[in-house]
C-alpha cells in the first residue's frame, strides 16, 4: 500500500494571463524516428529530463503544469532578446514580473524542438533550488507532440502521429481543456461537486482541491490540519486551515476512483502520487488523456503528525496535524532528529535533508526542538490515519 508522501508538497505551476496566448502557439519540432524514447529520471516523484542548448547538457523538469522555463543564466549565457515582460502567479497565489522570450533550438534526445516561447525564471530560489534544475520542459512544448509516460520504467516516448500508441487496454479516458500555456485540466467529481484540476506532472502529491470546494457535510473521515503544506516557484503560501479527507468515490473521465485520498490548498491539481500506478498518454490534439493501471496501491496515510521547511538552511515546522495529541507545534525549530543534527548544515545538507527525509523509513522517531529559548524533547510514533 501507498502513503501521501510526508506532508510537504512541491508544485511548480504557473500561471499566466490570457494576453501570452500567441506566444505559446510559437515553435516547431522534429523527429528523427516515428516515435522517439527519451531518458526520463523519476526521482523524489518529479519527472526529470536532459537537454542539449547549444552543445550543453541541462537538467529540466518535465512539467504539465507549468509553460516552458529557462533560468536567467541560460538567458544570459545565450544573449537572448527579452520578447516582453509579465506578471507570473504560481501555485501558491504568489506573483513576480517575469521576462518572455524564444528559445532558437533545443534538443531532448532526439527530438529537436525550434523557437519555443520561454518564461526566464530564477531556478535557485526556495526549496526549487535544491533540485538543481535548468529549467522546465511545459506544457506549451509538450502540446506540439503526443506523449506516453511510465514512471515505472523510468521511460517516455514521443511522437507526431497518435497511431504509433496502442490505445488498447487504456480504460481511463479524461478530456481536458487546455489553458493559455497549454497546460491541462480535467473535471473531476468530488464530495459530489464538479471540480476542475490540473494535471500537473510537476505536483509531487495525489489530489488537492481548494479549500472552497471542501464540504464537511459531505466527509465521513478527515483529519484537520494548519500550516504552510505546498511549496511553489517564488516560495511558500501563508498558514492556514486544512483538510486531509477519504472521499467515498471520485469520478475522472469514464472512470470511478474509491476511497481516495484528497488534501485542500490553495489551488487543485492531480499529481505523481496518482500517476505513477499508470502508464499514460497525453494527447493535445483531441484533448485527451489516456490511463493504463499498472499498479494497484490504495492510497495510505500515515504520519508523524508535522512538516517542516528549511528556512536558511534551518529545519522549521510549518504543518501540524490538529486534535492529535502532538506536542509538535508551528514555529517550533528542529534541532535533532534520530540524534542527527539539523543545526548546523551548510545550504548543500540542508537540501540532502530537504530531499532525504531523516524520518521517512522509521515508525518511531525522536525530535529536539527549540521552542521560546527552551530546548524541548519529544518520542513521537508514525500513525495511521483515516483507515
Amino acid at each position: 500500500m501507498q502513503k501521501i508522501p510526508q506532508l510537504f508538497f512541491i508544485f511548480f505551476t504557473i500561471l499566466i494571463s490570457a494576453q501570452g496566448k500567441r506566444f505559446f502557439e510559437d515553435g516547431e519540432v522534429q523527429l528523427k524516428n516515428t516515435v522517439e524514447k527519451i531518458n526520463l529520471t523519476y526521482a523524489s516523484d518529479l519527472p526529470f529530463v536532459k537537454v542539449n542548448i547549444n552543445g550543453k547538457i541541462y537538467n529540466f523538469l518535465f512539467d504539465s503544469g507549468a509553460p516552458t522555463v529557462i533560468s536567467n543564466s541560460i538567458y544570459s549565457e545565450l544573449n537572448l532578446e527579452k520578447k516582453h515582460s509579465s506578471k507570473v502567479k504560481d501555485s501558491q497565489k504568489n506573483k513576480q514580473e517575469q521576462i518572455f522570450t524564444q528559445l532558437p533550438e533545443m534538443t531532448v534526445d532526439n527530438v529537436i524542438f525550434k523557437n519555443i516561447g520561454v518564461v526566464v525564471m530564477d531556478l535557485n530560489g526556495s526549496e526549487l533550488g535544491c533540485f538543481k534544475i535548468d529549467g522546465i520542459l511545459g506544457a506549451n512544448q509538450m502540446a506540439k507532440l503526443f506523449w506516453r509516460i511510465n514512471y515505472s520504467e523510468s521511460s517516455i516516448e514521443t511522437t507526431k502521429d497518435l497511431a504509433n500508441f496502442d490505445l488498447k487496454d487504456y480504460e481511463t479516458v479524461i478530456p481536458f481543456d487546455a489553458k493559455t500555456q497549454k497546460t491541462p485540466t480535467v473535471l473531476a467529481k468530488i464530495l459530489d461537486k464538479k471540480i476542475e484540476l490540473t494535471f500537473d506532472t510537476g505536483f509531487t502529491g495525489r489530489l488537492k482541491i481548494s479549500d472552497s470546494n471542501y464540504n464537511s457535510k459531505k466527509v465521513k473521515q478527515a483529519v484537520e490540519t494548519y500550516g504552510t503544506n505546498s511549496v511553489g516557484a517564488f516560495g511558500a503560501g501563508k498558514p492556514v486551515p486544512g483538510y486531509i479527507f477519504r472521499t467515498e468515490e471520485m469520478t475522472l473521465g469514464n472512470q470511478t476512483f474509491q476511497n481516495e485520498l484528497v488534501m485542500t490548498g490553495s489551488t487543485s491539481l492531480i499529481g505523481n502520487e496518482f500517476f505513477k500506478d499508470f502508464i499514460f498518454i497525453m494527447d493535445w490534439k483531441n484533448n485527451k488523456i489516456y490511463m493504463k493501471r499498472i499498479k494497484n496501491n490504495p492510497p495510505k496515510l500515515e504520519s508523524f503528525g508535522f512538516g517542516y521547511r528549511f528556512i536558511d538552511a534551518k529545519p522549521v515546522v510549518v504543518f501540524v496535524f490538529k486534535d492529535n495529541g502532538s506536542p509538535v507545534q508551528i514555529g517550533d525549530s528542529i534541532l535533532s532528529i534520530n540524534a542527527i543534527d539539523l543545526d548546523h548544515l551548510n545550504k548543500e545538507s540542508a537540501c540532502n535533508y530537504m530531499i532525504n527525509r531523516v524520518e521517512k523509513d522509521y515508525k518511531t522517531i525522536e525530535v529536539k526542538v527549540k521552542r521560546d529559548g527552551k530546548i524541548l524533547d519529544f518520542k513521537l510514533d508514525k500513525n495511521e490515519y483515516l483507515k
